[in-house]
């Protein structure tokens, strides 16, 4: 669990290898150097007054946009579209009170897909689509729901004495959370409470005249795509990776990124002890990206897992109720030399010690990618 807001104000974790202060516009550092910047995310954009909880992100890299769903179950939701400048210049309200998760851009469609966890609301878990230049009355499209397969099967954790543990998973809840897209127009969606990857083949060739995809493969179901953890949110954030042949999963309740080989269906932990991975993201070095939401942080890893670099921290909270800096990260999204990033402060205790609580106004940060990590 996070710490009280003054220990997260001075917490700043020490590597064991040389650490290097960067500014937004970088310093020499050698192969062994770690960047950290806690200053590093400014303010891009606001959130309307009336809405809470950015939490998934995507762009258009042809203009620019950036889109931005919000997550408040019981509330009123919303599609944001901002321009390169951080202007708000189109939104889409959705009907009930279903939460927005994950978001992925589509250039073959210009369209934004959309994952809708309704089961959370009462409603129907799916993932929708809209037009990327919407405006507040596009109409929304059904891709497709997403199928009750059930939880996981049980894991057992080996313990140093020899003996074992074994969690029980029993959330049956459908909630899919993060999109990717192949480069063969397949959508890749992670479920948080089933444990479990779909891709849904061919993707913009669903919904109409067709009313749902009925094409939807069953990738992975497996203990180690669930949590017992907290945040309570298994399979998260997605990336692909070697040519389409490797997918990334965040797992945030257990701290983790996995990998999943799609040729062999093998699931491996790849990293441990990302407090809380979120959203993940590739950058054209091959530098994985990560959104670590219970420590108000992203940290950039290297091929061979490692910590690289380690942007943004919570700073506090401005006089206009908003967060100075980043906290809880839920996603991010590459453009350019720069790295957008959804602040959803999302009070899942509510208790007094989260700062979440204090948050009145929500933004969007940029971090500035410093240069020693640029190709």
């Amino acid at each position: 669990m996070k710490a009280a807001t003054m220990n997260r104000l001075a917490r700043l974790w020490l590597f064991a290898v040389p650490v290097v202060l960067s500014t937004s516009a970088g310093v020499a550092a050698d192969d062994t150097s770690v960047i950290v910047n806690p200053n590093a995310a400014v303010e891009f954009a606001t959130l309307p007054n009336d809405l809470r909880q950015p939490e998934g992100i995507t762009a258009n890299p042809g203009n620019g946009d950036i889109y931005v769903g919000t997550f408040t179950p019981g509330a009123t939701n919303a599609l944001l579209r901002y321009n390169r400048a951080g202007r708000l210049v189109a939104r889409k309200d959705f009907p009930g009170t279903a939460p927005l998760l994950g978001l992925a851009f589509n250039a073959d469609d210009q369209k934004v897909y959309l994952a809708s966890p309704g089961d959370l609301a009462g409603g129907t878990s799916q993932v929708l689509r809209i037009a990327a230049n919407f405006d507040n009355d596009t109409p929304v499209e059904t891709v497709a729901e997403i199928p009750g397969i059930g939880a996981p099967p049980q894991r057992t954790v080996p313990n140093p004495d020899g003996s074992e543990d074994i969690i029980t998973f029993g959330n049956n809840a459908r909630a899919p959370n993060a999109l990717t897209f192949d480069s063969e127009g397949n959508l890749y969606v992670s479920d948080s409470f089933q444990g479990a990857i779909f891709r849904i083949n061919g993707a913009q060739t669903c919904g109409a005249p067709d009313p749902l995809c009925m094409s939807i493969d069953f990738v992975a179901h497996d203990s180690l795509l669930a949590t017992a953890g907290f945040p309570p949110f298994g399979a998260n954030g997605l990336a692909l990776a070697d040519n389409d042949q490797t997918l990334y999963v965040a797992n945030t309740g257990d701290d983790r990124i996995l990998r999943l080989d799609l040729s062999t269906s093998m699931l491996e932990v790849f990293v441990e002890s990302l407090n809380g991975a979120d959203g993940i993201t590739f950058d054209r070095a091959g530098n994985l990206w990560v959104a670590a939401n219970q420590a108000d942080h992203v940290a950039v890893l290297n091929q061979d897992g490692r910590v690289i670099a380690q942007l943004g921290a919570f700073l506090g909270i401005r006089n206009d109720g908003s967060a100075k800096g980043l906290l809880f990260p839920a996603s991010l999204v590459i453009v350019g030399n720069n790295v957008y990033v959804a602040n959803a402060a999302l009070p899942l205790r509510g208790d007094l010690t989260e700062p979440e609580v204090d948050v009145t106004t929500y933004i969007i940060s940029r971090i500035p990618i410093p240069g020693q990590l640029r190709r």
